[in-house]
């Protein structure tokens, strides 16, 4: 009685081993089939692809140098304004076309959020510089119902939009190509608000984040907050 064992010696080359396993008893066939299952399972090890490393995710925001240099070139009531509260509330993009005029109480300087992605909503104080934005914008507007920022078909402004607005002021500021993305507002934002000695709990409530872990990630790039805790330990 003859059986052909396979063994695998590459990817791209098989090798045939015939053994008359006839003169062997059951303990030595075991024991035979042990071995080159062994060295079957060791040649597929060293094949194996090791697996990639996950990439730590980076955080890119503008220096507040570099932000006042974005604002500085924006013209348009309208896109000053937005790009405003985008900044000043860390909103996704999504989130900037959803809001409607209804949102924003004028008389008391407040406005209501609504967040994307399980991020927590609500009504906030607005700042002065957002909301003198927002009044030149309103007299431009008109106090018609609707999307607070209207695109030229009257519907809330895109995303789209906005990522091309973006890349052209982004542009005429001198910003690098990989900071011109709505997005990196709303890390500047968080980063920004922590430089500036806000809690992280506030910084947390302040963008919506259901997750303080979210929140946690602008930490790690406050350098002014580390500065400030150098001195105050300098003592210590």
């Amino acid at each position: 009685m003859s059986r052909t064992l396979q063994n695998t010696k590459t990817k791209k080359q098989k090798r045939n081993v015939s053994v008359d396993l006839s003169k062997f008893n059951a303990s030595q066939i075991a024991q035979f089939k042990e071995l080159v299952e062994g060295v079957y399972s060791a040649q597929q090890a060293q094949h194996k692809k090791p697996r990639k490393a996950r990439r730590q995710e980076t955080v890119k925001y503008l220096s507040e140098d570099q932000l006042e240099k974005f604002f500085s070139v924006i013209k348009d009531p309208r896109d000053l304004a937005m790009f405003r509260v985008i900044y000043h509330r860390g909103l996704r993009a999504r989130e900037v076309g959803a809001l409607q005029l209804a949102d924003w109480s004028i008389a008391r300087d407040r406005m209501r959020f609504r967040r994307l992605k399980g991020s927590n909503g609500g009504e906030y104080h607005l700042t002065s510089r957002e909301v003198r934005c927002l009044k030149a914008w309103l007299r431009v507007r008109g106090s018609e119902p609707g999307p607070l920022f209207p695109s030229r078909l009257g519907k809330g402004i895109s995303q789209q939009m906005l990522d091309v607005l973006m890349k052209k002021y982004g542009g005429l500021a001198g910003l690098p190509a990989d900071l011109c993305h709505t997005h990196v507002l709303k890390h500047s934002c968080g980063t920004h608000l922590l430089n500036r000695g806000e809690s992280i709990e506030d910084v947390q409530d302040h963008l919506g984040h259901s997750n303080i872990q979210n929140t946690l990630v602008y930490a790690k790039y406050s350098v002014k907050r580390r500065a400030v805790k150098d001195q105050r330990l300098r003592n210590w």
